[in-house]
């Protein structure tokens, strides 16, 4: 059985974060590995329902995500997390979490500038922002705290999705998770 690992990719709403796991997944599952993509939206819809977006809120979304993403790495799934978590103490203790059962754990910033992200705005997040008619946008009105020592720090603005994903997947190559 392969080696489960937990891939915990952060960054600003458009960063690319999802984009970027599900090329990835299809790689790790074209080897063989079992794989699936914790997607923040999907997570904030069924496990998450009725969790707003208050600072505790964000937090307690980020440690159901963590404990199913822990949960499954620590049975031979890679769990690759695309979501924001922007505050530094919900992905400590996250870290902590899969420190504690010995599962292997990465954490990824998809460090998008801010300027990139909007003129992407995958989801209309950023011109609703714009128009007064969204408030607390991570990134924006609300607070991202970029990871002080990310495992793999992936400037998206910079190069393809595919050469993101294989970086991301040289990493793991590294680490014997790949």
């Amino acid at each position: 059985m392969t080696s489960g690992a937990t891939v915990w990719l952060t960054g600003l709403p458009s960063a690319g974060k999802t984009t970027i796991a599900y090329e990835l997944a299809g790689r790790l599952r074209e080897e063989g590995h079992l794989v699936e993509v914790l997607d923040g939206d999907e997570i904030r819809e069924f496990i998450s329902a009725g969790l707003g977006f208050s600072r505790e809120d964000r937090h307690t979304n980020v440690q159901r995500i963590g404990y199913v993403a822990e949960l499954l790495a620590r049975n031979g799934v890679k769990a690759l997390v695309p979501v924001i978590a922007p505050y530094t103490d919900s992905r400590d203790a996250v870290r902590k979490r899969h420190e504690t059962n010995g599962t292997p754990y990465l954490e990824v910033h998809v460090a998008t500038p801010v300027e990139v992200c909007s003129v992407r705005d995958v989801k209309g997040l950023y011109a609703k922002q714009a128009a007064g008619e969204l408030t607390g946008l991570t990134g924006v009105d609300d607070p991202y705290e970029e990871p002080e020592a990310p495992d793999l720090r992936i400037e998206s603005q910079n190069q393809t999705v595919q050469e993101s994903a294989a970086s991301l997947y040289t990493l793991l190559t590294e680490r014997g998770l790949a």
